[in-house]
């Protein structure tokens, strides 16, 4: 164990600190600074009734409830962990600064006090698939990996168990950089398109809260940047570090055949077993945070053998001919274009549509009308993608709309109206929060009822 994590827990003792949030990256963390002696206040709108067994094993503990709609008010503490769903500048937040209230989070401190190296990537698309390729390269070369940040578990309560010799591979949202004030070992932006709208209050608070990944960088540091995309080219300006950017030749670039760093050849294309030409920059960007530590034998290795993460092109089961397919990630127009829009040749079914991020859809529009033969559409973002449908230069009448009021009736109709040889897919350019928990909840629920067609 560092020094400097023991030094840090040690000064926890005697300090009023509450966790905002009790969701999955604050209740390790209530457990664990309450062992420090520290005075936890366990704080969420929701009321105890709704918390259930959370709220009663917390009070049973000796932990302080803050619940319900006034959870906010009159906190009496030095230090205040929000969650990443938290807006960092909602009202309440800002008065508690004001006051002096230390306001921070689980991967702040942890980016404060790791021992190891931090890889870490951020992006509009890409982050998930891309932060956990560097894992797999890392773990195929023998490293020790934490994985973590916005994808699987909270970190800070592993970082007992990290050695300096380790590596933390973490996933970062918009959300968990807007207040950060130290950068990774290794930055990596896999691109930067119009997204999360309904929560920052403009696209440039957007583009800001993701430049702080590269911000704090020094000149031992690693960033990786999208050359392709304007604001992502852009992070290079001013800051001290080595810039390594794919899509660029003679950086990390390639050609109908190869990826090559520099004049060297990484792998071939064909060799990456998840399809799609977004995994082939998100394996660019991967290669590029990893070059230098991992081999070329390992990287071409885990292109061979990785099979992709659920909920991204994910193939289901086929049926009477039919493939379905689950990519509910996408979340976004730019990640359906690059995604399922980008896989196949032949036109597919497709089922969009949920809720709405005031981002634009008219890119959307001129795909769909190319690449799809019936469109099923659902939720609150139905009307706008059917707009950018018909408001597309090359929309063509014959493209079969349809809306639908539920998942079941999407899924329904869709093996309804589909014939053998069809590919049907859920990729809903939107996020899921109208009718699902998360992505993940979408996606589930899509592959359970699919399966029992």
């Amino acid at each position: 164990m560092s020094n400097a994590v023991l030094e840090y827990f040690n000064n926890q003792k005697g300090k009023n600190i509450a966790f905002c949030g009790l969701g999955r990256s604050n209740l390790p963390l209530i457990e664990m600074y309450k062992k420090f002696g520290a005075n936890v206040i366990a704080c969420d709108k929701r009321s105890f009734e709704q918390l259930g067994d959370i709220a009663g094993n917390l009070k049973n503990s000796g932990v302080e409830l803050s619940l319900g709609e006034s959870y906010l008010d009159d906190l009496k503490v030095d230090v205040l962990f929000r969650t990443p769903g938290m807006n960092y500048n909602m009202p309440k937040l800002k008065e508690l600064r004001d006051k002096g209230v230390l306001v921070t989070s689980e991967m702040e401190v942890f980016f404060e006090i790791c021992p190891c190296k931090i890889i870490a990537v951020t992006g509009s698309d890409g982050k998930t698939t891309t932060t956990t390729i560097i894992s797999e390269f890392l773990k195929a070369e023998g490293k020790n990996v934490h994985l973590g940040g916005n994808i699987g578990k909270p970190l800070l309560p592993e970082i007992f168990d990290i050695k300096p010799d380790d590596y933390a591979v973490v996933e970062l949202s918009s959300f968990q950089l807007i207040s950060m004030s130290k950068s990774p070992d290794v930055s990596v932006v896999t691109n930067i398109t119009p997204n999360h709208l309904d929560v920052h209050k403009d696209m440039q608070e957007y583009i800001d809260a993701k430049r702080n990944i590269v911000k704090y960088q020094g000149k031992d540091s690693v960033t990786v940047l999208n050359y392709s995309n304007e604001i992502t080219r852009g992070f290079a300006k001013n800051i001290p570090s080595e810039v390594r950017y794919f899509n660029k030749e003679n950086s990390i670039w390639r050609d109908e055949i190869s990826i090559f760093f520099g004049g060297e050849k990484v792998l071939d294309v064909k060799d990456i077993a998840i399809p799609g030409e977004h995994n082939v920059e998100n394996y660019m960007a991967a290669i590029g945070a990893v070059w230098g530590i991992v081999s070329k034998e390992n990287i071409l290795n885990v292109a061979k053998s990785f099979y992709g993460v659920a909920h991204r092109a994910e193939l289901v089961r086929t049926l009477n001919g039919v493939k379905y397919y689950n990519d509910s990630i996408a979340s976004s127009p730019t990640r359906t274009i690059k995604g399922m829009l980008s896989l196949f040749e032949q036109k597919i079914i497709l089922i969009c549509g949920g809720y709405d991020k005031n981002i634009p859809y008219a890119p959307l529009g001129p795909v769909i009308n190319e690449k799809v033969k019936a469109l099923i559409l659902l939720g609150a973002t139905s009307p706008k993608i059917e707009a950018a449908v018909k408001e597309a230069e090359n929309y063509n009448e014959s493209l079969d709309i349809y809306h639908t009021n539920s998942m079941e009736e999407a899924v329904k109709l869709a093996s309804e109206i589909s014939i053998k040889g069809d590919i049907v897919s859920l990729s809903p350019a939107s996020a899921s929060f109208d009718m699902f928990k998360d992505f993940e909840h979408r996606g589930s629920y899509f592959k359970d009822l699919v399966n029992a067609l």
